[in-house]
Order: C-alpha cells, then structure tokens, then sequence
C-alpha cells in the first residue's frame, strides 16, 4: 500500500509504469493511497485541464486496438487536486493560480535528466570538452529546476495567504 506521503512510493509506483497507467490503475492507486477516485471525476478532471491527456497506445495482437495511457505521475497529480480542494481551493482557483504546476516541474526535470544522460552517452569519455560542456548544462538544468520549484512555493504561498484574507 502506498503512503500517502511517501516520495519514495510515487518514484516506485512512476518507475514500475514508465509507459503510463490506465484509468482503471490509477484509481486503484489513488484507492491504495486513501483518495476515493471514480473513473468519472478522473475524466471531469481531464476535462477541466487539471490532468494531462492520455497517449494512445497500441495493444500487441491483431485487432486488440488501443488503450489510453497517463503519465504514473497522475497519481500524484490527483492527490495534489484533492489536497488543495481540502484547503478550500475551489477548482476554478487552482486552474487559474498555477497552484497547480509542481508536477510540471517534475516532468521537466526528469526529462531534462533524462536528456542529459543521452547527451552523455552520446559523447563518449573520451571527448573531455564536450563533457564539461554536457556537465555545465547539467548544471543550468538543475539551476532552471530549483527556480522554477521557487516560484511555484512563493505563488502557492501568495494564493494560500490570499484565500486566508478573504
């Protein structure tokens, strides 16, 4: 069962779906982490651009069609949505705050990392400039990572203090 506040259970529950989940998984996940989740209220959440669109995907076998698939990181999206709407957010505040983009931030950068790593491969040991230069956009990546990170706390932060004046 995941814990609800565990990083560590997410990263595991992303990396054993590096393809996606379906609908059906993920409100099987959101169930194991306590968050009663109906395909429905996933969809309408789909609907209102609070979570990404799937990607179809090709089943193996002939005439088995497709199946939509989400990035595993919706599940901590949808958590996030929960948690807000427990603050009081309504769902038209966390649309139009950018309360809303910390799991952006997470996709960014595990696609920046995994760019980076290509970049390494790609060069070899052997070049030494284009190492430094892959390590110093290494560096910027992670820098443009902790900034945005940044910005997303101070604008929660705003709209939460916000909501507590009104």
């Amino acid at each position: 069962m995941l814990q609800a506040d565990g990083n560590a259970a997410f990263e595991a529950l992303e990396q054993s779906h590096p393809s996606g989940m379906s609908v059906q998984q993920i409100v099987v996940a959101c169930a194991a982490l306590g968050e009663k989740l109906t395909e429905a209220t996933f969809r309408k959440y789909v609907q209102l651009g609070l979570l990404p669109r799937s990607v179809r995907v090709g089943r193996k076998g002939k005439h088995q069609g497709s199946q939509g698939l989400y990035p595993a990181s919706t599940v901590r999206q949808v958590q996030l949505i929960r948690r807000l709407m427990a603050q009081g957010f309504t769902i038209e505040e966390i649309q139009s705050r950018s309360l809303f983009v910390g799991s952006d931030i997470d996709s960014l950068s595990k696609e920046l990392d995994r760019l980076m790593t290509q970049l390494e491969r790609a060069h070899g040991a052997a070049d030494s400039l284009m190492r430094r230069e892959v390590d110093e956009a290494r560096r910027l990546a992670s820098s443009l990572v902790e900034k945005l990170r940044d910005v997303e706390r101070r604008l929660t932060v705003q709209a939460r203090m916000e909501r507590a004046a009104v």
